[in-house]
């Protein structure tokens, strides 16, 4: 089926929730062409589109150095062993984020510390932020959740003051921006994911960190290929963290095209919002200092679980990102948490809902999904 006869016939009663099929038919030339380039040349690992990205993520963002990796959990682990974090070490971040953010933590040996959150933006309370920090704290790790910063002020002051290092997890954020800035250019390291459902996503696995630091650029560039300085010679202990080159290419493709897509991902924000204004539920905050990628469209509802069936049914997919907060799994018992910790958090978990969020989502989908709510 070509493009345009898949593009007419899904014209019909059926909503994708992320409709990555129609973004790939209608960047489908750019993305044979700059793939076939990889298959003809056989260069699947650190081949010439993995700098190519590199440079355009550096133009994009601001950043002084972008390092694609083999996906955003990498890049978190990078950005940690670029900071000497160590068993016993503290880091203190959110309990209502993906797993990644804290798991990545643990996996180093490290301790995840969780702050609650703000009951609007769902970011980390900043206010909450010094009480948990010890001697053995070493960085923070706040989430840009749903695609919007935290408040990286208050946060970047409160690192300043106690000596520690801040990782933005930008998983769900690329190309939102904190006062102007893009938020991969905050923060000692910024990282994001190019997992195929983000706003910028490849065709399976990718990811990039992001520093101003010179050495920190050089030790996750060595980090990512075993801590390899030269061939077959080792500077650090490190992974097998590279993206490979057709996601690269990939990526590069989009990334054209990503200013677009934002715009639109904020008219369907927009016009979400205002079509349900009046409804009782709680539309997503937006923080006057940023702006969104709008990773997801979330809403708080009363009776979730029920409305969710009946929104199935009628034709509406929705997702919950994200049903439990990471103090209460299962892997974090021996953290020593309990249900009532981190009250907003576990509110917030109970009650979010998220509806079809992509750039595509077309005025009468809107109406026809708001109208059920």
């Amino acid at each position: 089926m070509q493009p345009a006869e898949f593009l007419q016939h899904k014209e019909d009663n059926k909503i994708d929730f992320a409709n990555l099929k129609k973004q790939y038919l209608m960047y489908q030339p750019e993305l044979e062409e700059d793939m076939e380039k990889v298959l003809n040349n056989a260069s699947y690992i650190m081949g010439d589109a993995v700098k190519e990205l590199e440079q355009n993520l550096e133009e994009f963002t601001g950043a002084k150095h972008a390092i694609s990796c083999a996906s955003g959990t990498e890049a978190l682990i990078l950005a940690m062993m670029a900071l000497d974090i160590k068993p016993g070490d503290e880091i203190i971040t959110t309990p209502f984020t993906f797993i990644a953010t804290a798991d990545t933590i643990a996996f180093l040996g490290a301790k995840p510390v969780f702050v609650d959150i703000n009951e609007k933006t769902y970011n980390i309370d900043p206010s909450k932020i010094e009480a948990k920090i010890t001697p053995n704290t070493k960085a923070i790790i706040p989430v840009s959740l749903y695609g919007q910063p935290a408040d990286m002020d208050a946060i970047a002051s409160i690192a300043e003051k106690h000596n520690l290092k801040v990782i933005i997890d930008g998983a769900q954020s690329f190309g939102s921006t904190y006062k102007g800035k893009t938020d991969s250019n905050l923060g000692d390291i910024s990282t994001t994911s190019f997992f195929p459902a983000k706003p910028l996503g490849c065709f399976g696995d990718g990811g990039a960190v992001f520093t101003n630091n010179d050495e920190l650029a050089e030790k996750m560039k060595m980090l990512r290929v075993h801590g390899q300085n030269k061939r077959y010679h080792h500077k650090y202990i490190g992974v097998g963290g590279r993206m490979d080159t057709l996601q690269c290419a990939v990526v590069n493709v989009k990334l054209k095209h990503y200013t677009k897509d934002l715009a639109l991902r904020q008219e369907v924000a927009q016009k979400y919002t205002q079509a349900l204004q009046n409804k009782e539920l709680v539309t997503p905050y937006q923080n006057p200092e940023t702006t969104s990628a709008w990773a997801q469209y979330s809403v708080r509802v009363q009776n979730r679980d029920e409305l969710q069936v009946q929104l199935k049914e009628k034709g509406i997919p929705t997702a919950v990102h994200y049903p439990m907060p990471l103090h209460l799994q299962e892997c974090f018992e021996y953290l020593g948490y309990s249900k009532g910790d981190f009250p907003i958090a576990e509110r917030v978990s109970e009650e979010i809902m998220s509806l079809p969020m992509n750039p595509y989502v077309r005025d009468d989908e809107i109406e026809y999904i708001t109208t059920q709510l």
